[in-house]
């Protein structure tokens, strides 16, 4: 059997990179959350905040050391795997790499150690502006990578020279089209992701009854703060797909299975997508509703694939699934968070027990809808590498053999399957003991009290820091 190179370093790159973005997706949100809690601590003195915040950090801390380990093997590929991706593009994004580990990564290196061993060694103050550094550095990651990945969606701010991208505008290169979207929307969806694990932690807490006090201001905060941010994510879902529909149509036309352009589009719920013969089976759909939703118009026209050549279309059945995953687990989000205002207002947010066990079910999906989310946006953007200007055929390397990357995918898998479980066992350890010792006296926090605020919310839970 002959091993195909081209189909196994997009797997490697997929189980690598599938891997990598589960601790950006946590740490992204959970530096901003400590950042938060610090202040707090800062601002108010109570102690609660300490015990929450020194328990995040430790967390974050592990987390932070998976992502780098992982992340720091994500380049090597581009020299290996995609060696003509690498030379073709590196004019243009080579920079925005370098941007990313010269500010965002030091940034966080440096202010990390002051965060982790510097709490009795440098005054409040300054322990409060690390983590406020620590979260803007692992921000700033973010804003270069999808930078990046933002210019290779939609490329704009550059000429092609003798088959090589050179930059003519950093600014139009940096801010290109669909950066503002991408951006907002996967920083919220990390932020959502963190939410939710901290939710679910503290579920945990409070069914084994342990640091039932900190679990309590946990869940109270992180409640509020998902009450702005799940809102909020499917307002800049909507914007990101109309940009979407202005910029990759034909990828549009894949997350929806719509193969014919069509006038009053209908949104199809579930279909069985046949690329080979351009058509559906065992479709159900609601009338008129894809238009609505993509055009904001009942009888808006939405471009099909067939309108696309049979070379230049994405496969479908991926991104049509993926993109019903995300969604379907946005509405589960919503439903849980509108459920807890039902339970605040009852003075049940902390005893319902289906409550309790929904928390804990709700705790990973936030990873899988950022991976389905991932999944929607790489694969709705093939053939291409570069979006209508670089095939993915064409960016491989010329002499790897099919060998050569089946040798190093197997070891990639051997070694993330030790490291993430490994780092899981250890985030657990610390999940178990909870943010205080058996020992310690229940702490109640008057911001919570009986599961209603008594301040007003505007004090606790700002979006700056959190959101």
């Amino acid at each position: 059997m002959e091993l195909d190179p081209l189909f196994l370093s997009r797997l490697q790159f997929a189980w690598l990179i599938a891997w990598h973005i589960l601790m950006p997706a946590l740490t992204v949100g959970l530096a901003s959350f400590i950042a938060l809690l610090e202040g707090l601590y800062f601002f108010t003195g109570k102690e609660i905040y300490f015990r929450i915040s020194t328990f995040w950090i430790k967390i974050f801390s592990v987390a932070f050391g998976i992502g780098v380990v992982s992340g720091i093997i994500m380049p090597f590929q581009f020299g290996t795997n995609w060696s003509r991706y690498s030379d073709v593009t590196a004019n243009v994004l080579a920079p925005l790499f370098a941007y990313e580990g010269l500010t965002a990564f030091f940034l966080e290196a440096a202010f990390l150690g002051v965060l982790l061993f510097g709490r009795k060694l440098v005054p409040g103050w300054a322990h409060f502006f690390a983590a406020l550094m620590v979260a803007f550095g692992t921000l700033l990651s973010s804003f270069w990578i999808l930078a990046a990945n933002s210019w290779m969606q939609t490329p704009a701010g550059y000429q092609v020279i003798d088959g090589r991208f050179f930059p003519t505008n950093w600014f139009e290169i940096v801010f290109n089209p669909s950066f503002p979207y991408r951006f907002a929307h996967t920083v919220v969806a990390f932020y959502i992701t963190t939410g939710f694990v901290v939710v679910a932690v503290d579920a945990y807490l409070m069914r084994k009854r342990a640091s039932s006090a900190e679990a309590r201001t946990m869940m109270s905060i992180t409640l509020w703060l998902l009450t702005i941010l799940v809102p909020l994510q499917i307002l800049l879902g909507d914007l990101h797909g109309l940009n979407t529909l202005e910029h990759q149509p034909a990828k549009v036309a894949a997350m929806e299975a719509n193969w014919e352009t069509t006038s009053g589009m209908p949104l199809i719920l579930f279909t069985v997508p046949d690329d080979a013969t351009a058509s559906n089976r065992f479709t159900v759909e609601v009338p008129k509703l894809g238009s609505l939703i993509l055009t904001h118009s009942l009888d808006g026209t939405v471009k099909g694939l067939k309108d696309f050549p049979a070379d230049q279309r994405p496969p479908v059945a991926l991104p049509f699934y993926a993109f019903r995953v995300m969604v379907g687990i946005g509405l589960l989000m919503l439903a849980l968070v509108v459920s807890s205002w039902w339970l605040r207002w009852r003075g049940r947010l902390f005893d319902s027990p289906t409550f309790l066990r929904a928390c804990l079910f709700m705790g990973p999906m936030g990873f899988l809808a950022v991976l389905a989310g991932w999944t929607t946006t790489e694969v709705g953007r093939q053939p291409w590498v570069v979006y209508g200007l670089l095939r993915t055929a064409d960016a491989v390397s010329p002499s790897l053999t099919g060998q050569d990357v089946l040798i190093s995918l197997l070891l990639y898998m051997v070694t993330y399957l030790i490291i993430f479980p490994a780092g899981a066992w250890v985030m657990l350890r610390i999940i178990r003991k909870g943010p205080r010792s058996a020992d310690e006296e229940p702490e109640e926090d008057p911001l919570i009290e009986g599961g209603r605020p008594s301040q007003p919310v505007t004090v606790e839970f700002t979006p700056h820091g959190g959101a």
